[in-house]
């Protein structure tokens, strides 16, 4: 098992982790007032602690549904997902996408199914959509730094995790991954 492989390992666990435990308990609005200060606060916190309290603070923001059509489907999303049964999950979040374009959560949540799935592409594709409705997205910008490890685009890795930390420079795991992407293109240079 090469190093690369290892590190990328880890993170996908702590990544689908972090997605399933923090959906089954929250609902996105990135339009919300209050996200302009938390990001301010984001920007200025002091450790990985404060940032997380603050990221966790903005997902659930993010994860406030439009609506109760979406409510309902996001909460089918994290059923079939908790479940494994991702070909649910997937239907749900195309019928969540199409009937909630401008909610950047439906996109992201999508690229994680997608993700999920192996399918690179797709997942891509979604958080492209999510960060053009949401640019400071850290979750959707960590998720695509996981595909290029998963691609071993380990170069494409690290400026997505490098992206990670100039929304959320405290980020404890974007600076754990920022250094073990620069230890392992240095070795390979």
């Amino acid at each position: 098992m090469t190093r690369a492989y290892r590190i990328a390992r880890v993170f996908v666990f702590a990544f689908a982790y972090t997605l399933i435990a923090i959906s089954s308990s929250l609902s996105a609005d990135q339009t919300a007032p209050e996200l302009p200060q938390l990001f301010d606060e984001l920007q200025q916190a002091t450790g990985d602690a404060e940032a997380r309290r603050i990221e966790a603070e903005i997902w659930h923001l993010w994860l406030e549904p439009p609506d109760t059509d979406a409510e309902k489907l996001m909460a089918q999303i994290t059923r079939a997902m908790s479940a494994s049964d991702l070909a649910v999950a997937l239907e749900r979040c195309n019928a969540l996408v199409e009937s909630h374009p401008n909610y950047a959560e439906a996109w992201n949540k999508r690229a994680t199914v997608n993700y999920m799935m192996g399918n690179n592409a797709a997942s891509v594709a979604d958080i492209r959509e999510t960060v053009a409705l949401e640019p400071r997205h850290f979750g959707a910008i960590a998720g695509l730094g996981l595909i290029f490890l998963r691609e071993r685009n380990m170069q494409a890795a690290l400026d997505a995790f490098e992206q990670v930390l100039e929304i959320s420079p405290a980020s404890g795991s974007a600076t754990s991954s920022v250094e073990r992407l620069r230890q392992e293109l240095g070795r390979e240079i």
